[in-house]
């Protein structure tokens, strides 16, 4: 009898999980200890992603999409949900959010739809702040912002984090008029960096870059970049660039360190023009 693919790989996931005969490794995972792969193959698609390669961006949906059916697995095996349930609840909230579309709401322009779904999202928030502090007894949950800030998960990587937490500041008119601003903003936070650096101790530095982190964050935002991608991107040609100074450098068979600063910053330069 055939199967969907889904009903397959869900088999599948049973299998590696069956306490009689399953995978020791798999066996051992919590939802908490495999937090780290899912985040890994996150970034692993966007990877796919920019190297434009179809086949490479399918197999880490594929990868992607198995933690999804992990986590899922889990909390089957514990009682509290099943994959169906996160298929259906993910379903209901985007019939939810779209009333234009499934409902009797038309006509809407890009402004109004944007507009429409942030209000519908701040009563999502409303409401599991709700719950929230009905299982906490009553009391606030520690650590939850609150308000207009509300809603912007932990766990996100930090400058992924300050980009969504400044714009939501943004949408109620807490924000520098241009980007010109946010530029001397950032100025003035690297200033002061300079001069923790001059005499205060490593808390007060540290504390100064993470000033200037922010600052920076907000301009990407102003410049309609997504800081997060920009540094990877940066990243990525940074190690582009640096293993290619180092075959340079290297080809003679001295170390790096051998060649000395002056011969890699010539590599270096030669590496960028051959760029352009």
């Amino acid at each position: 009898m055939s199967t969907t693919p889904i009903a397959r790989l869900l088999g599948i996931m049973a299998s590696l999980r069956d306490p009689e005969g399953g995978c020791p490794w798999d066996l051992a995972q919590t939802h908490a200890s495999i937090v780290p792969y899912t985040i890994e193959e996150a970034y692993e698609v966007a990877e796919a992603v920019d190297a434009g390669d179809p086949e490479e961006l399918r197999d880490e949906l594929g990868d992607l999409l198995f933690q999804v059916v992990f986590q899922a697995r889990i909390a089957e095996e514990a009682g509290t949900f099943a994959f169906d349930d996160v298929a259906t609840a993910i379903a209901d909230k985007m019939v939810r959010r779209h009333p234009h579309i499934f409902g009797e709401v038309r006509g809407l322009d890009p402004d109004a739809v944007n507009a429409q779904w942030a209000a519908i999202k701040a009563e999502e928030r409303a409401a599991k702040a709700a719950r929230d502090k009905t299982r906490a007894g009553g009391s606030e949950p520690e650590d939850t912002a609150t308000g207009t800030l509300a809603g912007v998960p932990l766990a996100l990587p930090a400058l992924a984090r300050a980009e969504k937490i400044s714009r939501k500041a943004a949408s109620v008119g807490f924000d520098w008029p241009d980007a010109a601003e946010v530029i001397a903003k950032v100025r003035e936070e690297t200033d002061e960096v300079a001069q923790a650096l001059a005499g205060e101790g490593p808390e007060a530095v540290a504390e100064e870059i993470g000033d200037l982190l922010f600052s920076v964050a907000n301009l990407a935002r102003h410049a309609g970049v997504d800081p997060e991608e920009a540094l990877r991107r940066a990243n990525l040609k940074f190690q582009r660039r640096f293993s290619a100074m180092e075959a340079e450098v290297t080809k003679d068979g001295h170390t790096l360190r051998e060649a000395g600063l002056v011969a890699m910053e010539a590599a270096w330069v030669a590496v960028k023009r051959r760029e352009r």
